[in-house]
């Protein structure tokens, strides 16, 4: 069974533990240390598009708040997108600047490479479009594979040229392709082939400059080979750049040392810009304030899975009188009892219980204060301060406001933070009414190409040579197309940052958050079962603190009770916003159709 974080070295003895002893908690992982961030870190190199929602998120828009990160640290994953993208920016300049310098070195030969690579990438373009398969698929097929077929031939072409010198006919190169399907080596007298434009017979032979070596032929045939050794200088450097992302998911971004932050280079950046930033970010995103846009204030939390409430009347008992009941003293009865989770159940000896690997040891309860981000002069306004946050915290509890709101968070972080539940409790007293809120949410796994990162780069590693060639040479015509694009996309991501006036912008609640955009949204069935015995386990110690408090104030608690509907395992179903479902023996199971995650 492969080792947890937090597993105790050494066998498992039997013997039942002795009256009140409790294992250590759990050691915490610190989040910029976490799996969770060390996948998403690697995700920045292996998707662009994610990268540069993660750059457009904490370095464009600098007035957005940072959203709760739980479970991985947000700064980290920026440092690595923006070392990310500068050297992918570096690659693409170095492969474009290697097609600027053949072209006039070749006397323009390279530019033949142009129309099979258009015809292969029209083809990959045509089957995505939103047309009908059956048409899209074969137009797709003979479209790549006639730029492929047309790339070989020239390719041999100029071998045949290089190899031979200009005494060298390469017609033979053609003439197994019928005219309709050879308009570009039609060996028109004029030079033109039967579409109109130029042969490769009669490019070359322009290229050639000459029908013999003498003279000029040397230079002549230097165009020629700095044509046919393009597509191999660009191959090695597609293959130097996948091996540069290979080789950091074994030094800086291996299990080993990715913990050590101070050694991780993107960490050292001189950027002022990312020094503010990051500061900026690690300050909001693992604090107990949460500032948030109305559209989605529990942005970072993950998938909603049915919030529920649950009202009742504070009917006091005729056996005694009832106390003054208000919100602080039903979550102090609330707190205790979701603590006592991390204390495994008896297991025969001391070290038996602390060898349990359950999640729930883990488990961190704290206060959690919602403000509005409207309304702030500026981003460093907010009342980050200790003591600011306390006045907050002790003004929420009791007001009830509807937008400043007071939270109890449980988050359970489980499948090292691949998976975490977070819970937010909410009470509120007025008009001799109780109302008792949850907010369940999930944070669904890591994409796959995240979580298969070190798999990717070790089996690039340690491929042989001929697959590595094979590799880079399959990647090497759209290598100048994707350079092209990732120029454009770092001087539009540039232009913004200059132009758009962000950082003289009002501050505005967060509009994305980084582990949500590396999410994939689905778990498996063991993911799943992790998650519902979370929320039944957490959510039954919820409602016997609420039950416990209103007894012990001198209320009634049958009401309460009656919403609450037990089954003989012990597992708790609510009456939610979407209807009750009553499950047991002797009821009416009543089935319907819920979102994703629903109870």
């Amino acid at each position: 069974m492969p080792e947890q974080q937090g597993e105790p070295d050494g066998p498992r003895p039997s013997g039942r533990p002795p009256e009140g002893a409790a294992p250590p908690p759990l050691p915490v992982t610190p989040p910029g240390a976490s799996e969770a961030t060390r996948l998403l870190c690697a995700g920045t190199y292996l998707d662009d598009t994610f990268r540069d929602a993660v750059i457009d998120e904490l370095y464009v828009h600098e007035e957005r708040f940072a959203a709760p990160s739980l479970g991985i640290d947000a700064a980290r994953v920026l440092a690595h997108a923006l070392r990310a993208r500068r050297l992918e920016l570096g690659w693409a300049a170095a492969i474009l600047l290697l097609w600027i310098v053949a072209i006039p070195l070749s006397s323009g030969l390279v530019v033949l490479y142009v129309f099979p690579i258009l015809l292969m990438a029209l083809g990959r373009a045509v089957r995505r479009a939103p047309i009908p398969r059956w048409l899209a698929v074969p137009c797709a097929f003979v479209l790549r594979w006639y730029g492929r077929l047309s790339l070989t031939l020239f390719g041999l072409s100029l071998l045949a040229v290089a190899c031979g010198g200009a005494n060298v006919s390469v017609e033979w190169l053609f003439s197994p392709l019928p005219d309709a399907l050879n308009p570009l080596t039609s060996g028109d007298p004029d030079g033109y082939g039967s579409s109109g434009g130029p042969s490769w017979q009669y490019a070359l032979s322009q290229g050639m400059g000459a029908s013999s070596l003498g003279g000029g032929g040397g230079a002549t045939l230097l165009r020629v080979w700095i044509a046919l050794l393009l597509p191999l200088a660009l191959a090695a450097l597609v293959a130097l750049q996948r091996g540069q992302f290979a080789r950091a998911l074994a030094r800086e971004l291996s299990r080993e040392r990715f913990p050590d932050v101070m050694s991780d280079p993107a960490e050292r950046s001189q950027s002022y810009r990312f020094q503010r930033l990051r500061e900026r970010v690690r300050i909001e995103q693992h604090g107990p304030l949460v500032m948030y846009r109305a559209a989605d204030p529990f942005c970072g939390a993950g998938y909603p899975y049915k919030t529920w409430s649950l009202p009742v009347e504070l009917n006091p008992r005729a056996d005694r009188k009832p106390e003054p009941l208000d919100n602080g003293a039903i979550l102090a009865r609330i707190v205790p009892l979701v603590a006592a989770l991390r204390v495994p159940s008896p297991h025969g000896s001391p070290a038996a219980a602390a060898a349990v690997r359950d999640r729930l040891r883990s488990l961190e309860i704290d206060e959690c204060v919602f403000l509005p981000a409207e309304g702030l002069p500026t981003r460093a306004a907010a009342p980050y301060a200790p003591a600011e946050f306390e006045g907050h915290r002790a003004a929420a509890v009791e007001e009830g406001g509807e937008t400043r709101r007071h939270f109890l968070r449980i988050r359970i972080g489980g499948w090292d933070e691949g998976i975490v539940t977070t819970l937010f409790v909410r009470v509120h007293t007025q008009g001799g009414m109780l109302m008792l809120e949850v907010a369940p949410h999930v944070l669904l796994p890591l994409r796959q190409l995240f979580q298969d990162a070190d798999r990717l780069a070790h089996q690039y590693r340690h491929h042989h040579h001929f697959g590595k060639a094979v590799w880079a040479l399959s990647r090497t015509p759209r290598s100048a197309g994707h350079a092209l694009l990732t120029l454009l996309r770092g001087l539009l991501s540039s232009w913004r940052l200059g132009t758009a006036g962000h950082g003289a912008a009002l501050p505005e609640g967060p509009g994305a958050s980084v582990r949500e955009l590396g999410s994939f949204g689905e778990s498996s069935l063991f993911q799943d079962m992790d998650v519902a015995r979370y929320l039944g386990t957490v959510q039954q110690r919820v409602v016997a603190g609420v039950t416990t408090a209103l007894h012990e104030a001198g209320y009634q608690t049958a009401e309460f009770e009656k919403r609450v509907v037990h089954v003989a395992e012990g597992g708790v179903y609510i009456e939610s916003a979407q209807g009750a479902v009553g499950v047991g023996d002797h009821n009416t199971i009543t089935h319907h159709t819920a979102h994703r995650g629903s109870a």
